[in-house]
Order: structure tokens, then C-alpha cells, then sequence
């Protein structure tokens, strides 16, 4: 079962942002896990999710409540991620006992194989690794060659039965780039918008290996896998590459776009800007995004 939706760049009621307090500092978590074993970032009632697996860990190591955790991304079930970021804010007493370093130690001793704490940073409370992200970089993986899959990488490789044509998918994918409302390969939400920024989108063929990067300020739920399915529907010839200006025109969700599977995607980045514009960035974030004029 899929997660709730990640990346929305526009605030909705019950986000799981934190606000900085007086008597708090601020870390920054770089993240990286296994999505194999969770239902996605976000807690689920009954279910192992990445969020609580880490918060449950937090609290032990700094020997305080579990904390509440801000995410740059909130992956769905199966989803990777790389170079995941969140934030927390630690009682100002719990953070002077504990350096970075030692916190990330201790928590590789606590946390399961399947998710590690890279590195742990303090932040100024500007930080908000939601809203102060510039853009997040996925990507999927794809082998073409049923007998050439490696076995080690099938959990973050999806294999397909067919060859793709990486030159045709780039060109379709060529039409994504730049903002558009990507409702029609997105399963939407009550009240979150689906305009989105695409900066980067394309292919990249290793013999029968391919891999196709995003990058974008924001994503929808569902988006990356639905692009990706239908750049494949355009790569093995079922559909021309004219047919993805069509759904983008059509401002409606289309059933013929097909939503592939999560174990192939991977949260590779998030790219924030420094220091300074922090709080500027988080300023551009929360406000409302218009909706782009016809074409």
C-alpha cells in the first residue's frame, strides 16, 4: 500500500513542519534508507514507516520524547532515498551533551540496517528542510534485459520486458521540462495544488541499463512514477511522443498513464540554497503558486 503523497510545496492542514522554539536547537539529518521494508516516510497508524522507525530512535539516543521530524520529501512505500534531508528541534540541555558526531554514531548502534543517519548538522531555525529546499532529484532505474538484471540490484532496479528507445523518450520528455500543471500524472489531494517546476528531465542508456533523473522544486503524489510510465509507453512505441503535450493540455487525470512500480525509485538530492537565503526561500515556498496561463 502506497504512503501519503511526498514534496507538496504548498502548506496543507496537519504538515508535519515543527516551528523553532527559544530554548531549542535546530538539526539537520541527511537520511538514507531501504524503502523496501516501510510504508512510506510518513507515521501510519500499525505500520513501520521511516518516520517513526527514526523518531523512535531520536528519542532514545537523546534521551528525551520522541521528536516530531520535518522532511524535505515524504516518500511513498517501496520509494528509496539516498539523500534524504529532515529537521528536528532538540531541547537546548539534550543537544549540549550530544555532539553531531556522537548522535550519528549512536544512532547507527540504534536504527535497523535498513535506514542510517549520514551526517547530523546544526541549523539555525531559518532551516526548514521542507520549505527551504530549492528542488528534490529523483531517479528510476530500468534494465531492459530480463536475463542481464543483477539479482543484488533488483530492489531498486525495475526490470522490462522490452527494449526502450532512449532518443524518443528524451524528446517526450523534452516537453515536461519547465512549469506546467501536472494533474494528468498526479493522484491528487484535497486541496493540494499541481503545478509543478520541472528544471531537469532525461534519459540515460548504459547498454541495457537506463536511468531517467528528475528534478523538479516540488512533486506531486505519484508524479515521477506516472512520468516515467509514460515516457516507457512512449519508448516502446505504444504511444508517440506528441502524446505527452496532449495530456499536459488535457488538465485531467488520465487512466491510460500508468504508475509504475516504487522499487525503482530512488530520492537522490535536495538542493537547498546557503545560509543566507534560508528564510527567504522558505518565505517563496509557502506562498501560493498561480496557475500558469494556456500554453
Amino acid at each position: 500500500m502506497s504512503g501519503p503523497a511526498d514534496n507538496g510545496p504548498v502548506e496543507q492542514p496537519g504538515d508535519d513542519h515543527s516551528h523553532g522554539q527559544s530554548d531549542a536547537v535546530r538539526l539537520r539529518l541527511d537520511v538514507s534508507y531501504d524503502g523496501g521494508g516501510f510504508s512510506g516516510w510518513a507515521v501510519q497508524p500499525g505500520r513501520r514507516t521511516v518516520q517513526g522507525t527514526l523518531e523512535a530512535a531520536l528519542g532514545v539516543a537523546l534521551q528525551i520524547p520522541p521528536p516530531r521530524l520535518t522532511v524535505a520529501g515524504r516518500t511513498d512505500a517501496g520509494v528509496h532515498a539516498r539523500g534524504q534531508v529532515s529537521h528536528l528541534d532538540v531541547p537546548a540541555a539534550a543537544a549540549e551533551t550530544l555532539e553531531p558526531a556522537v548522535l550519528v554514531r549512536r544512532l547507527a548502534r540504534l536504527l535497523p540496517d535498513d535506514v542510517r543517519v549520514r551526517r547530523a548538522l546544526v541549523v539555525s531555525t531559518d532551516f526548514d528542510a521542507r520549505f527551504a529546499a530549492l528542488a528534490r532529484c529523483y531517479a528510476y532505474r530500468i534494465c531492459t534485459d530480463l536475463a542481464a538484471l543483477d539479482p543484488i540490484r533488483r530492489h531498486d532496479v525495475l526490470a522490462w520486458p522490452r527494449p526502450l528507445d532512449v532518443s524518443v523518450m528524451n524528446a517526450a520528455a523534452a516537453l515536461l521540462v519547465g512549469e506546467h500543471d501536472f494533474v494528468a500524472f498526479c493522484r491528487q489531494r484535497p486541496g493540494a495544488g499541481t503545478v509543478r517546476e520541472v528544471l531537469e528531465l532525461c534519459w540515460t542508456a548504459d547498454g541495457d541499463r537506463l536511468c531517467c533523473r528528475v528534478v523538479a522544486d516540488a512533486f506531486c503524489h505519484q508524479m515521477v512514477r506516472s512520468v516515467v510510465g509514460a515516457l516507457v509507453m512512449v519508448g516502446q512505441g505504444g504511444r508517440e511522443p506528441s502524446w505527452i503535450q496532449a495530456l499536459l493540455d488535457s488538465r485531467s487525470r488520465d487512466s491510460a498513464v500508468r504508475v509504475l512500480p516504487p522499487h525503482g525509485l530512488t530520492l537522490e538530492e535536495v538542493r537547498y540554497p546557503p545560509a543566507p537565503d534560508w528564510a527567504a526561500r522558505v518565505a517563496t515556498t509557502r506562498s501560493a503558486r498561480p496557475m500558469p496561463s494556456p500554453g
